[in-house]
């Protein structure tokens, strides 16, 4: 079974950038356009790692991470916070909880390199 990633972004065009690419690199992949969608498709889903952008509007990155930590059935799929915001919020993203932070735009070996880090130590976890 492909590993399975979620995308919480509100803009098409980066849904289907990160779509092309991670279905490229081997992943299955779910796309989710704003907060809400992210957190009931997280809950019927349970993808293996979550893609979220921090700025969404109506529920927002945070409130989305907030969010999936306090339900059982989500708090330990690992979340990636993406951000056009280049390093302002990367300490705060850390120390909530995120496994890591990406800004945009990214570079694709990167990012992939990234998600396998995360995959990796998820793995690794007991």
């Amino acid at each position: 079974m492909a590993t399975s990633i979620l995308i919480a972004d509100d803009h098409d065009d980066n849904r289907e950038l990160l779509q092309l690419l991670l279905r490229g690199a081997g992943y299955e992949v779910s796309e989710a356009r704003d907060g809400h969608e992210c957190l009931q498709f997280a809950r019927e889903q349970h993808p293996d790692v979550i893609l979220v952008d921090l700025s969404m509007p109506g529920m927002d990155g945070w409130t989305v991470f907030r969010e999936l930590q306090t339900k059982p059935e989500t708090r330990t799929i690992p979340c990636i916070a993406v951000t056009a915001h280049a390093g302002l919020h990367r300490r705060q993203a850390l120390d909530a909880g995120f496994r890591a932070y990406v800004t945009k735009p990214f570079r694709s070996d990167d990012l992939l390199e990234i998600i396998a880090s995360v995959l990796a130590k998820r793995a690794a976890t007991p």
